[in-house]
């Protein structure tokens, strides 16, 4: 599969965010006491979602880097990785939400 550029067309602010959060992934993953304590009220799926994504995210970025991209393509390749898990996150909640609403019906 060829996996193009990220092109300029759509939201460009959402577009600076990802990527900007993108730079996180640099870093290897880790669960502190203050991420800890923000999960807190979240999901087991949506945890689990989320500390998938910061393994495979991480390796995605060493990957790159090991090939030889320069940091700024390697970052722009996980921000793009980074908004199929923030989908993904996004359903299991919308899907959630939709299971408490039948039960309280």
């Amino acid at each position: 599969m060829r996996r193009y550029g990220i092109t300029k067309t759509g939201n460009a602010h959402l577009r600076r965010i990802v990527v900007e959060a993108a730079w996180a992934y640099r870093h290897r993953p880790s669960c502190t006491g203050a991420l800890k304590e923000r999960q807190k009220h979240l999901s087991e799926p949506v945890k689990e979602i989320a500390w998938k994504a910061q393994h495979r995210l991480h390796g995605r970025y060493c990957k790159l880097m090991a090939r030889g991209k320069n940091k700024q393509q390697a970052v722009t390749a996980v921000g793009r990785e980074l908004l199929g898990f923030i989908w993904s996150i996004g359903v299991e909640v919308e899907q959630s939400l939709r299971s408490d609403l039948r039960r309280a019906a």
